[in-house]
């Protein structure tokens, strides 16, 4: 648990200033508390994408060098196997963002495998007061801002990450028509109808679906509107990602693991992710297009969305056999979506993988070869 908490405390400093961090103190843990059904508030209990399905999670507010950082967790570390850490869009926490996701029933089965560990930026969970005025690995997931946020610590500390989900990634910083386009939003809109122009594509946005209106009642209501336009402002505020495909300019920065990018079609990140995509190492690649899913398809199309990270899991080597409730056989062998460029070792104690990295473990007994063949980016659309 501290290991995580470090990966954390790295986080966080990356969310609230760009510098590089050292002389890290020791965390404590100051609270921790079960996420009980009944405990919630009741708005959060009337809306299924804030209910809890099980008594498994536990709250824990982290003291860091950068403030108290809220962190939700489960289970306990699986072996050699990594963490799977997520981090939230903006207007929204882990709830908000990844609850319809990590709920469906086909996720839980990939889940159990693993230690969950949900971090909610600063003043963004549910109930944050206002601010002031003035594991060895993990396995990232994030949407948006998160995304962005995950990739920039990969980019800064490429040993401590195994893989990456980045959905809705804009790996470019604001330019000066995007900065006043930006400001003549805030004037016309508020700050809620803002975030959701972020968050959907204009055709949710137009019919005015019922999740758009749940949302909107949501980021009003759960979300401290001053830490909101904080974390807006901040995101607004971000630097390029700076990254290239390896070849074509001279030692190009990129992200060094296996990386999924996942967008909905017509989603308003649609072009960041493509760009994103075109800047990446393809042999460790996969972009995921998913058509109906809007620009929130961890919520609209979990299922899909739990099929792809299935695959993403299999092919770097983790959960080869997993149930799936379609069968009646029980367990189905793997399949990978996409044969990563990078080996692993079969323990700790083995050499470095082929790229360089540090050593890895390896938890697959029958797709050894397979990982170490090389193929180009694969585009899906489903």
């Amino acid at each position: 648990m501290k290991v995580l908490g470090h990966k954390i405390e790295l986080l966080t400093g990356l969310l609230l200033q760009e510098v590089t961090m050292a002389g890290l103190h020791e965390l404590r843990f100051t609270e921790e508390k079960p996420l009980l059904r009944g405990q919630d508030t009741e708005l959060e209990n009337s809306d299924t994408f804030l209910s809890a399905v099980d008594t498994d999670w536990k709250e824990h507010d982290i003291e860091t060098p950068y403030g108290l950082l809220h962190v939700v967790i489960r289970g306990s570390p699986k072996g050699n196997r990594p963490a799977i850490l997520t981090y939230h869009d903006v207007g929204l926490n882990h709830k908000l963002c990844f609850n319809a996701f990590f709920n469906f029933e086909d996720m839980q089965e990939i889940t159990k495998h693993f230690v969950v560990c949900h971090v909610d930026a600063p003043g963004q969970q549910v109930g944050a007061s206002q601010f002031p005025q003035g594991f060895k690995y993990v396995i990232g997931i994030g949407v948006g801002a998160g995304a962005y946020v995950l990739a920039k610590f990969a980019l800064i500390f490429p040993d401590l990450v195994e893989g990456l989900v980045l959905m809705n990634i804009d790996p470019n910083g604001k330019g000066w028509i995007d900065w006043a386009a930006t400001k003549l939003s805030g004037l016309t809109s508020t700050l809620p109808d803002t975030v959701l122009s972020h968050l959907f594509s204009q055709e949710e946005l137009v019919n005015n679906t019922e999740l758009v209106q749940s949302y909107r009642q949501q980021i009003s209501s759960t979300v401290n509107q001053f830490n909101l336009q904080l974390f807006w402002n901040m995101y607004n505020s971000r630097r390029d990602l700076d990254i290239n495909r390896p070849g074509t300019v001279p030692n190009a920065k990129t992200l060094r693991c296996p990386v999924m990018l996942v967008v909905g079609d017509n989603a308003p990140a649609e072009d960041g992710v493509v760009e994103c995509n075109s800047k990446l190492d393809p042999t460790n690649t996969t972009f995921l297009k998913m058509a109906d899913s809007g620009g929130l398809p961890q919520v609209t199309q979990p299922g899909k969305l739990t099929e792809a990270f299935k695959y993403f899991l299999q092919g770097m080597g983790y959960i080869a056999y997993l149930k799936d409730r379609r069968l009646s056989g029980g367990a189905v062998p793997s399949a990978s979506m996409t044969r990563l460029a990078r080996s692993r070792t079969a323990s700790l104690t083995s050499a470095s993988s082929v790229d360089g990295s540090r050593p890895r473990a390896c938890t697959h007994s029958e797709s050894s070869e397979a990982l170490g063949q090389i193929n180009h980016t694969m585009e899906v659309s489903c």
